[in-house]
């Protein structure tokens, strides 16, 4: 059963882990400021505000197709392998599972409808949401903002 992130995740309320591996990283103490001066202005609003990138407007990581791993643009962590990516036609990459550890989960309201939510668990900047549409084996789309992601080569 996973449980509320405490102190660090104070920025996105609602988070879960079964457990916080990630509980001292230098990721959670960033503040605000620093995070927008690190980041590219679109990835800032959506990894640090939780903006969601118009479907199909980040190109670059919706059209990799190399063999590799996405991880995340704000702290590095790997999140998804290459051969976990598939085409959903949505117009944002998408997966159909993850790193184990890499993601930390919550309901999002935000549309009047129970969303999955995930956010990275290092650095807590959002990614996306999980829908229950995905192809086998898990039946998951994980529904990435392309500018939430850099791709390291094989």
């Amino acid at each position: 059963m996973a449980t509320a992130l405490t102190a660090g995740a104070a920025a996105v309320p609602g988070l879960a882990f079964a457990e916080d591996p990630y509980g001292a990283s230098p990721f959670r103490k960033i503040n605000d400021a620093e995070w927008k001066l690190r980041l590219p202005a679109k990835s800032y609003e959506v990894l640090r505000h939780e903006d969601t990138e118009p479907p199909g407007s980040d190109g670059v990581m919706l059209n990799e197709h190399r063999k590799g791993t996405f991880a995340c643009l704000g702290c590095g962590l790997p999140i998804f392998k290459s051969e976990w990516k598939f085409e959903s036609g949505t117009g944002w990459p998408s997966f159909y599972t993850f790193i184990p550890g890499a993601l930390a989960k919550k309901v999002d309201l935000a549309i009047g409808v129970p969303r999955t939510e995930y956010h990275c668990a290092q650095c807590l900047g959002h990614h996306g949401h999980v829908f229950n549409d995905g192809p086998k084996p898990t039946g998951l789309r994980y529904c990435n903002n392309g500018v939430a992601l850099k791709f390291i080569p094989a």
